[in-house]
């Protein structure tokens, strides 16, 4: 297949980044690539959608990769996974000899290993620039989710319109479920069995990169857990912090130790983003020197930095994220730097899975999730017409239209970067404005 060809089909089946932010598939396409990597690290705790369908469609997954390989004319596939993820790793072996150039590439069992920069830098030694894309090296990444769409994509022209996510935390029955686009959140935890607590936060995506959600919210091309806590539970605390008190309790208490930075994933990659050095600026409210807020634009947000490393329980990540996003928003440019060597002590320094798990205080949710792919009744999907990187989707339906399941219903501007929403249900138009589409069954 040329590569002309499967961007067309990616975009208009509305395939987009299934793991992160959303960013739209055909777009990574790049005939500099030589190297196709297949993200199966997930490494934040409690999440098991990636290994589970790894391990139910390794075909169709490696299929769909190979057809980027040759799109691109790239000479290899690299399977990235961890080797705990036996049975993923089972069904590779059995499909990997249809495969020419393919092979796994086992990653240490820690966190933050799926972030796409450590990815490429564990498979191949490669270190991607700060502030560049993984095309600067080579490498294209896509997770396992992203692919499966992608094979129905080209093997059916089938769109997304539906989403696994692990539901987990306090739970009666965690488990990992295809879920039609626009299910509400409270419809989903039922699915779960409902939750095993009656006052309780709603945690979209994982606990380390997720935010606070509510039972109102729907289902969208990048939801991938919905996890259940206490309101009381240090990860909820966490994302709950206010930016003042943060600030405040940084100029008290930051003891400018240093651990922020010393096991900062990016850091260690020779990326000049430095939490302590930011830290200090901030607390002392120094202006002088600039280069500590300009280094935030390389912060990956992992929240290593406040979610582990900080003895002073202070929120590092949450003030960075603040700073860079209101430079972002003041026009300020992200700047031309130099790399350092990547941290000769790394691997002695790098974040157990475990660990992590312990120290959030998630080693008591850290249970099986068993794959559920049996489609649920809802009678009304609410769609967004904004579900990944670039422009939102124009709606092309209106109240009162009859719409079937995979039609497509938002539709994506030629000369910007985005892809076309699809129904994810047959049903009736009750509602259509330039934020969302609502069907009813």
């Amino acid at each position: 297949m040329k590569l002309t060809e499967l961007s067309k089909i990616l975009k208009e089946c509305g395939v987009v980044g299934a793991g992160g932010a959303g960013f739209p598939s055909y777009a990574k396409l790049n005939e500099k690539a030589d190297t196709i990597i297949l993200n199966c690290a997930e490494c934040e705790p409690l999440l098991k959608l990636h290994r589970q369908v790894m391990a139910e469609y390794a075909y169709e997954i490696l299929y769909a990769l190979n057809e980027v390989k040759i799109a691109t004319g790239a000479k290899e596939i690299i399977i990235a996974i961890k080797p705990n993820y036996k049975q993923a790793i089972q069904a590779i072996e059995e499909v990997l000899p249809s495969f020419e150039n393919a092979r796994i590439g086992l990653l240490p069992p820690v966190y933050p290993s799926g972030d796409e920069v450590v990815t490429i830098y564990e498979v191949t030694g490669r270190v991607v620039p700060a502030g560049k894309l993984p095309i600067e090296v080579g490498c294209i990444v896509y997770n396992v989710e992203t692919m499966l769409n992608a094979y129905y994509a080209i093997t059916e022209n089938k769109p997304v319109t539906h989403k696994y996510c692990t539901v987990t935390g306090a739970v009666k029955n965690p488990v990992t479920l295809k879920l039609p686009l626009g299910m509400k959140v409270s419809e989903v935890i039922k699915m779960a069995g409902g939750t095993t607590i009656d006052d309780y936060e709603i945690v979209s995506g994982g606990p380390m990169t997720g935010k606070l959600t509510s039972e109102s919210d729907v289902v969208t091309k990048t939801s991938n857990a919905y996890i259940i806590l206490p309101p009381s539970h240090f990860v909820v605390q966490k994302k709950k912090a206010n930016t003042q008190v943060s600030v405040n309790r940084a100029m008290s208490a930051c003891c400018h130790c240093g651990m922020c930075t010393s096991l900062c994933s990016r850091h260690m990659l020779g990326y000049p983003i430095d939490p302590t050095s930011f830290m200090n600026a901030l607390s002392a409210g120094a202006t002088g020197n600039i280069k500590p807020y300009l280094n935030t634009f390389f912060c990956s947000a992992c929240g290593l930095c406040e979610m582990y490393s900080c003895f002073q329980n202070l929120n590092a990540q949450t003030l960075i994220s603040v700073f860079k996003g209101g430079m972002r928003k003041g026009g300020v440019k992200m700047p031309e730097v130099q790399m350092a060597p990547v941290d000769p002590l790394r691997s002695q320094k790098l974040v157990s899975h475990a660990r992590l798990t312990a120290r959030l205080g998630l080693t008591q949710y850290n249970k099986n999730a068993p794959l559920n792919e049996e489609e649920p009744q809802v009678k009304q999907v609410k769609i967004m017409l904004s579900q990944h990187i670039g422009a939102p989707c124009e709606a092309i339906v209106k109240k009162g239209d009859k719409v079937t399941k995979g039609q497509v219903i938002g539709r994506a501007s030629d000369d910007k970067l985005g892809v076309n929403i699809h129904s994810s249900a047959n049903g009736t138009v009750q509602e259509a404005n330039d934020k969302y589409i609502k069907v009813t069954l």
